[in-house]
C-alpha cells in the first residue's frame, strides 16, 4: 500500500466522541471527489464504501492501479453521471487508505496505533464523514448512497442528519447484523488472529504481517458475496488446468484456484487490523436497538426520498432484511420506493454490470434531479 502520501485528506480538528466512550480530534479523513460542485451546491452525492472498499469510486485507483469499485455505476455519462453530479467518497475511519485507522502513527509513541486504535461503529464512521460535507460547505446533499456496509452508513446518516440529504439509496443492506453475519465475520477475524504473524496486532511495527490469516478471511468472505447458482455456472466441478484429479491438496478445482487468487491479491491492498475493526463495526450495527426496538423512529424526522434495492440471489443481506427497512420507512410515513433486482451474481451484484440495477439507479436519480 504505497502512495498513501498522495491521497487527499482533511484533518478534522473538532472533537468526535466515539460510541466506545473515547474522544478523538485532529484526525485525518481521506477522500476523493468526481465531477464538479455546482454554484447552488445542490448536486452532491455522498457515496459510502463497503467493507473492503475505499475512496476511489471510479477511474483508476492510484494505489492498486485497478478500476475503482463502482466504475460500472459512476463516471461521465454513466448512471451516476459525473457530468451532472459531484460525487464525494471518504475512506471510513478504521480504514487503511489514508483515514484515521490502525496504521495511523501515534504522535506520542511514534509507532502505528495497531490495536491501540479504538473500537469504532458505523455511527462513528458517519459522524466523522459529516465533517467532509461541512468542509465543502454543502447544506444538503442531493443523495447518499451505498451498498452493503455502505448501505448501513446511508441508513445511519439519514437517522443522524435527517435534513442533510434530498434522497437516500441503501443497497443490499440491513438495519442490524444477523447472527449468521456476525458468525461469518468472526470466522474471518479468528483466521487473522490465529496467524502467528498477527502478534496481537503489533505486526505493523515489525517486518512480518498476517498475510495467510487475512487471505483465508478474504476467501471465506468472498464465498458469501457470491451465489450458489453463480458459482455452479461459472466453475461447477471444473478442474484447474488438468484432465484428472491430482490426489493432493493442491488446487484441483478451478473454484479453489479462484479463491486462493482472491485471497492473495487482497493482502496487497488491505490491512489485517483494519479488517478486524471494520467487521466489528458492522457486527455492532443495530439501528433497531439504537431506536429502542422501533426502526421506524430512525426515519421519522427525515423528508428524504428513499429507494431501497435488493437482489434475488443475495443470501448475505437477503431481500427479507431489505424489506424490513421498507416496512419501517412506510410506518414512518416516508416517501419510499423498492425494487428487487433479478440477478444470479449474489451480494456482489451491486458492484457488477447488472443492467437492471444500473438502469434503476439512473432513472431514480434523473427523475429526482429534474425536480430541483
Amino acid at each position: 500500500m504505497n502512495n498513501l502520501d498522495k491521497v487527499k485528506k482533511i484533518v478534522i480538528e473538532k472533537p468526535l466522541k466515539l460510541d466506545c466512550g473515547k474522544t478523538i480530534s485532529n484526525f485525518p479523513l481521506a477522500y476523493e471527489t468526481y465531477g464538479k460542485l455546482n454554484e447552488k451546491k445542490d448536486n452532491a452525492i455522498l457515496a459510502f464504501h463497503a467493507l473492503t472498499g475505499d475512496q476511489f469510486v471510479t477511474g483508476i485507483n492510484p494505489i492498486t492501479n485497478k478500476n475503482g469499485w463502482w466504475s460500472y455505476l459512476v463516471g461521465p455519462d454513466k448512471p451516476v453521471d459525473t457530468n451532472k453530479f459531484f460525487v464525494i467518497c471518504a475512506n471510513v475511519i478504521g480504514g487503511c487508505i489514508g483515514s484515521y485507522g490502525p496504521n495511523t502513527i501515534d504522535p506520542i509513541t511514534k509507532k502505528k496505533l495497531a490495536t491501540n486504535f479504538p473500537v469504532i461503529t458505523i455511527n462513528d464512521m458517519v459522524n466523522a464523514q459529516i465533517n467532509l460535507i461541512d468542509f465543502f460547505k454543502i447544506d444538503k446533499l442531493f443523495s447518499v448512497m451505498g451498498g452493503s456496509m455502505g448501505g448501513m452508513q446511508v441508513l445511519q446518516f439519514v437517522a443522524n442528519f435527517p435534513n442533510r440529504t434530498k434522497t437516500a439509496i441503501p443497497i443490499a443492506c440491513t438495519a442490524s447484523h444477523s447472527a449468521q453475519n456476525i458468525a461469518l465475520n468472526e470466522l474471518g477475524r479468528q483466521a487473522i488472529m490465529a496467524d502467528v504473524n498477527w502478534n496481537k496486532g503489533d505486526y505493523l511495527n515489525s517486518e512480518c504481517s498476517p498475510d495467510k490469516g487475512l487471505s483465508v478471511a478474504r476467501m471465506a468472505a468472498h464465498i458469501t458475496y457470491l451465489s450458489k447458482k453463480g458459482l455452479q455456472e461459472k466453475f461447477g466441478r471444473k478442474l484447474q488446468e488438468r484432465d484428472d484429479l491430482k490426489f493432493s491438496f493442491d488446487a484441483d478445482f478451478q473454484i479453489e484456484s479462484y479463491l486462493r487468487h482472491q485471497g492473495s491479491v487482497f493482502v496487497d491492498r488491505f490491512d489485517a487490523n483494519s479488517y478486524l475493526y471494520i467487521t466489528r463495526a458492522m457486527d455492532y450495527f443495530d439501528l433497531v436497538k439504537q431506536y429502542n426496538g422501533n426502526l421506524s423512529n430512525a426515519f421519522k424526522e427525515s423528508k428524504a426520498k428513499f429507494f431501497i434495492i435488493s437482489f434475488t440471489s443475495d443470501w448475505l443481506y437477503p431481500t427479507s432484511e431489505n424489506k424490513e427497512i421498507v416496512i419501517a420507512l412506510n410506518a414512518a410515513g416516508a416517501n419510499v420506493g423498492f425494487i428487487e433486482i433479478n440477478s444470479d451474481k449474489g451480494h456482489d451484484s451491486f458492484l457488477l454490470d447488472v443492467p437492471e440495477f444500473l438502469k434503476s439507479i439512473k432513472n431514480f436519480l434523473d427523475a429526482n434531479y429534474k425536480i430541483l
